[in-house]
């Protein structure tokens, strides 16, 4: 009886990117304090250096906070078009190992190695040689993780960073999930981790004790995730292609509005989202509304529509109905945003209709 090799997935995280590659262009920035973003009253840190982060710095958060934490930080403009491209030029590299890449974001890509084209019996020393290239041709500073899934993947990169490298062995899994606690798994943000406090769930073990059932019961299909996940138990594949799901647009105000300011502004975003969603024939019923108010408290609200949400006629009654359930502060709002995605029904039935393809 043969046994099934293990998958070998690396997951790769540029440390810092935007920072580092500012601080690599230009010499002046390098060992200092530095953050990507606009430095005004009502800027946000994009990125912040390592050099920053020990002040507590992060992404994020309000530049004039960064500064009070920070009185040396320097912030620099963001050149997204440039950072795209080094993006490629790391991809690049990946792919003279694999060309099953899933990229995560512009930092940061799942890779299967599995099956790669040098013939590499670890991932390890692909990992090492991806880490070592990027240094040497980009001189820029990657973490990576590899495992035999994505969820141990990712939280290898994670383990060591800056300029980590961690592996996590199949027989070794479950001690090492044993040791991390409940917010540094995939999915469970602050708001899941209060809750599983509330509950006396603090680690990993305490989280594997509590049965499917009850997990689902209070968590819905995300108590599956983790109940998996505290497992090791992730069957999730590297995908080259991700398939768009919703589609968005928002805007940021350079002072805060309110009253008949409000309602020109999301008839603003209604005509902006419209077009974006026709532009890329996207066909979504559920529409999503984003509010920002001037302490960074931000609230979402959402709803579905009986019709595709491809029109101004057809989200403007919708993107209203969502507003008034916000109680708006006296103060304004700083940041108004819609998007138009898929319902779950919606996705399972382009599922089934790409099955059907297949026979």
């Amino acid at each position: 009886m043969s046994v099934k090799p293990f998958r070998k997935i690396i997951h790769v995280d540029m440390d810092a990117f935007f920072a580092s590659v500012e601080q690599r262009d230009h010499p002046a920035l390098r060992g200092k304090p530095i953050a990507v973003g606009h430095a005004g009253a009502r800027g946000v840190v994009a990125t912040a250096s390592y050099e920053a982060r020990k002040f507590g710095v992060h992404s994020a958060m309000p530049s004039a906070k960064a500064r009070e934490l920070c009185p040396e930080l320097i912030f620099v403009h963001s050149r997204m078009k440039h950072y795209q491209a080094v993006s490629k030029q790391v991809r690049a590299i990946f792919e003279r190992y694999t060309d099953i890449i899933e990229p995560v974001s512009i930092d940061e890509a799942f890779l299967d190695v599995t099956d790669n084209k040098i013939g590499a019996r670890t991932g390890l020393e692909i990992a090492k040689r991806i880490k070592k290239e990027i240094r040497e041709e980009l001189g820029l500073v990657a973490s990576a993780g590899v495992s035999y899934n994505k969820f141990l993947a990712k939280i290898a990169s994670d383990y060591r960073k800056p300029d980590g490298l961690c592996v996590i062995h199949p027989d070794q899994a479950l001690d090492f999930i044993d040791k991390l606690p409940i917010e540094a798994f995939w999915g469970i943000g602050p708001a899941t981790a209060k809750r599983l406090h509330a509950l006396g769930i603090t680690t990993a073990p305490q989280l594997r004790a509590v049965s499917l059932s009850r997990l689902t019961e209070l968590f819905g299909k995300a108590g599956l995730t983790y109940y998996n996940f505290v497992r090791g138990i992730d069957d999730r594949q590297v995908t080259t292609h991700r398939e768009r799901k919703s589609v968005g647009c928002e805007e940021t105000f350079g002072r805060d509005i309110k009253g008949k300011a409000i309602d020109e502004a999301l008839t603003s975003v209604i005509n902006e989202l419209a077009q974006r969603v026709n532009r890329r024939k996207f066909k979504g019923k559920r529409l999503t509304l984003k509010v920002r108010f001037p302490d960074f408290t931000t609230l979402t609200r959402s709803a579905s529509g009986l019709e595709t949400l491809d029109s101004v006629e057809k989200i403007t009654p919708l993107a209203y109905r969502l507003l008034k359930n916000v109680t708006l502060p006296a103060t304004g709002i700083r940041l108004l945003g819609l998007s138009v995605s898929k319902t779950e029904q919606e996705i399972r039935e382009d599922y089934l209709a790409k099955q059907m393809t297949l026979f």
